[in-house]
């Protein structure tokens, strides 16, 4: 079974990759729809239990909050997939203004994940790393860091 942990600052492409990429094999794991840490700890369970395959899109901006779900997913025998989109505070904060409603980041907290952001390493336990670029043309560039 596999376990995706996303990491990179808000609106810089996690959920519409995994609308593209996993929205079919893997469950959402995602805090902003969820609303607690406590229905996400429950689901993250579930996952674990049924041997479910899952990505946690969030912006996990450091190891710490990576390990959240690393640790329990590598216990449960989960082959641990890390994603860092990487992208700058000015494109992200200019896609978010593009949205609508709710799905605004106010720019101040595209700053704060910035600041906060230390891109996930094979040192934290990763089976597979790969970094994640939004293109302007709505496409995605990726490259495996690890192996």
């Amino acid at each position: 079974m596999q376990a995706v942990i996303f990491s990179g600052i808000p609106a810089s492409g996690k959920s519409l990759y995994y609308r593209r990429h996993f929205a079919t094999s893997h469950v959402r794991i995602n805090l902003d729809t969820l609303g607690t840490r406590r229905l996400e700890a429950e689901l993250l369970e579930e996952c674990l239990q049924s041997r479910r395959p899952f990505v946690v899109d969030n912006t996990n901006p450091t190891p710490a909050d990576r390990r959240r779900y690393l640790d329990p997913a590598m216990e449960a025998g989960f082959t641990v997939a890390g994603y860092y989109f990487m992208s700058t505070p000015r494109a992200s904060i200019a896609r978010s203004l593009a949205r609508t409603g709710a799905d605004v980041v106010p720019p101040w907290a595209v700053h704060r994940s910035y600041k906060k952001l230390q891109p996930p390493g094979a040192s934290e336990g990763f089976h597979e790393l790969t970094v994640v670029r939004l293109m302007p043309d709505g496409t995605f560039s990726t490259v495996r860091i690890h192996p």
